[in-house]
């Protein structure tokens, strides 16, 4: 075997290795379908925040479950909230945001009747919300402070728009008046204004804070590289926190559960994040709050709070306290906007890049860009891949000028061979020997092929986790660039009037559809530019490949196999022109040719 043919092998086996490593741990995701009759959950489990120094345990909302989100809804006086994004409602008992569509996001494919639902009231299926309050330093004062059965009136507004705030009142009867006024913004950012009016002859002291709460483990897609659960920033670190190490945190039993707790000294944000969508609770930048995620088994209730400082509220005036809830779509122009315009610190950072963060990130900017001008996000994987090829083609025409000066090495290999016969030792320094004198490189077409692996996973990361993959088509019956191929070769592509296995099934490895062909092919062109090897273990190991390869991505997300293919044609094509180039022309028919006569004498 010469030196060619060995650093070939090499290279092959380790992408290959790397491949088959990365389909073992991290199989392609299967969609998950949405409930259509969904059982009731408990209706325990709106929390409040503890007193200030954390000593007093959060009461409970009292009541029997519903049996639909619709049921739960019609319990409680609603003020409704409607923009171009988002429509749903607050509920006047407890104050709590519990309500909420997301207007651009389909839940099923080319289906706009049922949209996104991403926070749902107490007592309803899959409990989500977001309410607020104030906790007072004395312990028995809890009763009458703002809580989870607070009856709020309607003191300014009538429907939350972008245009028209709404505002919230409660007297406690005891001399405190209690307002929050909340606004939205044009994408998913609601601005809320706590204040209290201090009609009393005494200084009081009073913590504001806000609370995102889910009853009960939230289904999820359980994909190892992808975080769902609690995201935090604080002060210039991201924590990511999985629903399952929620119960195991420090139990705390003046907390009234498993509580994890962080000093925020200037600018941080805490909330719940899934796969596209995000709840995050945002203090005021350069303002100072304690970040809890907290898990309450009695109730089973997942909790992020920000607790913001202690107030004296001083006889007779009114103190305020503002934050920002963040409830949508984790689209990179809105939160980077969020980001950089409102200085949210980090908000960019919600989205879970990986380990390989300093190329997904990139990766993604050019491709969303890419998809602005364009307009389309399959024809922007084949501008990023032409950016990619461009960026890599110095390194690509040395690999493939070493490759055409190798096979000019040819005869002169041959006769060393003839000459040291088994003398192996002899043979290596002869052809290090042959190297040096024409300035070949044997190892040179290593490097390109391993270059493209990071970058090959930071694709399929940016395709996986960015909501402006999802449900985005290419051309023809390429409607969702996030998921697979939908034709397949078990029914001729749609021409056999039967369909073909589901993801769950053994056998939908082998459904495979029109673009993991192509890719397959257009890498088994791409072998034909060169002769077969000699030997015959591995003419058949390269004969193997394109379709080894063809079926292990077939079920990947077809964004990614768009990039494949295309990655192997203009790399094809620049190997042609560049062997051309240095006098050699591939014989790429004759190639093949010889090809099949192997296997046919085989």
């Amino acid at each position: 075997m010469d030196e060619q043919n060995k650093n070939l092998i090499l290279a092959t086996g380790l992408s290959m290795l790397v491949i088959l490593a990365w389909f073992y741990f991290f199989p392609p995701e299967e969609p998950i379908q949405p409930e259509t009759n969904p059982t009731a959950q408990s209706a325990e489990g709106v929390p409040t925040a503890p007193s200030a120094d954390g000593t007093i345990a959060a009461p409970s909302l009292d009541g029997s479950a519903a049996d639909t989100r619709e049921v739960a809804l019609g319990k409680t006086e609603r003020v409704e909230i409607k923009t171009d994004r988002v429509e749903g409602s607050l509920s006047l008992l407890g104050g709590r945001i519990d309500d909420l569509r997301l207007l651009d996001y389909n839940v099923n494919l080319n289906d706009p009747s049922l949209k996104e639902t991403l926070l749902s009231p107490a007592g309803g299926p899959n409990a989500y919300y977001a309410t607020y309050g104030w906790a007072p330093t004395n312990a028995a004062d809890f009763e009458f402070m703002p809580s989870a059965k607070t009856p709020w009136t309607l003191e300014a507004g009538t429907t939350l728009t972008v245009d028209s705030p709404v505002t919230l009142r409660w007297d406690n009867g005891q001399g405190l008046i209690f307002r929050r006024v909340i606004s939205i913004d044009k994408d998913y950012l609601f601005s809320i204004t706590q204040s209290v009016e201090n009609t009393t002859s005494d200084d009081i002291r009073l913590q504001p804070y806000g609370i995102v709460a889910r009853v009960g483990e939230p289904e999820t897609i359980g994909f190892y590289i992808l975080h769902e659960g609690v995201v935090r920033a604080s002060d210039g670190e991201i924590q990511e926190i999985d629903y399952d190490d929620m119960p195991d945190q420090t139990a705390d039993a003046s907390e009234g559960g498993n509580v994890d707790k962080i000093k925020v000294e200037n600018n941080g944000w805490i909330g719940f994040t899934d796969k596209y969508w995000m709840t995050a609770l945002i203090p005021t930048p350069g303002t100072g709050f304690t970040s809890v995620s907290k898990y309450t088994g009695k109730n089973d209730t997942y909790q992020t709070d920000m607790r913001l400082p202690t107030m004296t509220i001083a006889a007779g005036t009114t103190a305020e306290a503002k934050s920002s809830l963040f409830a949508g779509a984790k689209e990179w122009e809105a939160i980077k906007h969020y980001q950089d315009d409102l200085g949210v610190e980090q908000f960019v950072d919600s989205i879970d890049w990986g380990w390989f963060f300093f190329l997904t990130k990139p990766i993604f900017q050019v491709l969303h860009w890419l998809n602005g001008l364009i307009g389309n996000m399959g024809w922007a994987i084949i501008g990023l891949t032409l950016i990619i090829k461009a960026i890599l083609f110095p390194l690509a025409y040395k690999s493939y000028v070493s490759m055409a000066r190798m096979k000019e090495l040819q005869p002169e290999m041959e006769k060393l061979k003839e000459k040291h016969g088994e003398d192996r030792q002899a043979m290596q320094q002869g052809m290090m020997k042959l190297y040096k004198e024409k300035k070949v490189n044997p190892a040179a077409g290593c490097l390109p092929i391993l270059l493209q692996i990071p970058i090959f996973f930071s694709l399929y990361k940016v395709i996986f986790v960015t909501i402006e993959l999802r449900h985005a088509p290419f051309i023809w019956w390429l409607t969702d660039l996030s998921a697979p191929d939908p034709t397949s070769i078990l029914n001729l592509f749609g021409l056999l009037p039967w369909g073909t296995p589901g993801p769950e099934s053994f056998f939908a490895i082998f459904s495979i559809g029109v673009f993991p062909v192509l890719m397959g092919i257009t890498m088994w062109m791409q072998q034909k530019l060169n002769p077969a090897p000699t030997d015959k273990t591995q003419a058949q190991i390269f004969a193997w490949m394109p379709w080894v390869f063809m079926f292990m991505l077939g079920t990947f997300a077809s964004g990614l196999v768009v990039y494949w293919v295309a990655n192997n044609t203009i790399t094809f094509i620049q190997q042609y022109t560049i062997m051309r180039s240095q006098g050699v022309k591939p014989d790429i028919f004759g190639n093949i040719k010889s090809s099949f006569k192997r296997n046919k004498a085989s």
